[in-house]
């Protein structure tokens, strides 16, 4: 039986789903736990240490979503895929932010660009995993206007 969306709002409701983190594999968790703390100001929130992998859990001052670094303690590679997006940050100067990432330890993907209404640039953490930068922009007020 397939279930509708009208279907679904009690079960919704109840299950009470929220999105809490987000998780990427790194070969190296200081490295990782360092450059996202220092380049963007991710708070540590905790560590996981088990005999087989070892967890960091970063998060924003004051926000719950958490970005989760995870790192095998075994010896398997760690390629980048494409499976999955970007790690996205919303910041106020996006060519600050490049420049921050590439300070850090990062690297360009896709230097700036402008869509209407906002700024981005793709970067990439020292693994290799791709961060967007967005700025939001509003149009130059016309001349004689207050911004």
């Amino acid at each position: 039986m397939t279930e509708t969306a009208s279907d679904a709002v009690p079960e919704l409701e109840r299950l009470r789903f929220k999105l809490n983190f987000f998780k990427l594999n790194t070969a190296d968790i200081e490295r990782a736990t360092s450059f996202y703390r220092q380049t963007f100001g991710l708070e540590e929130r905790t560590r996981v240490d088990l005999p087989t992998l070892s967890e960091v859990m970063l998060a924003m001052p004051g926000e719950q979503f958490t970005l989760v670094l995870l790192s095998y303690k075994d010896d398997r590679s760690y390629e980048v895929g494409t499976s999955t997006g970007p790690v996205g940050f919303l910041t106020r100067d996006v060519d600050g932010a490049v420049a921050r990432v590439l300070a850090h330890g990062g690297t360009l993907l896709h230097a700036t660009a402008e869509l209407k209404g906002m700024r981005f640039a793709f970067v990439a953490d020292p693994d290799g995993n791709a961060i967007e930068l967005i700025q939001f922009v509003r149009d130059a007020p016309a001349a004689g206007q207050a911004a």
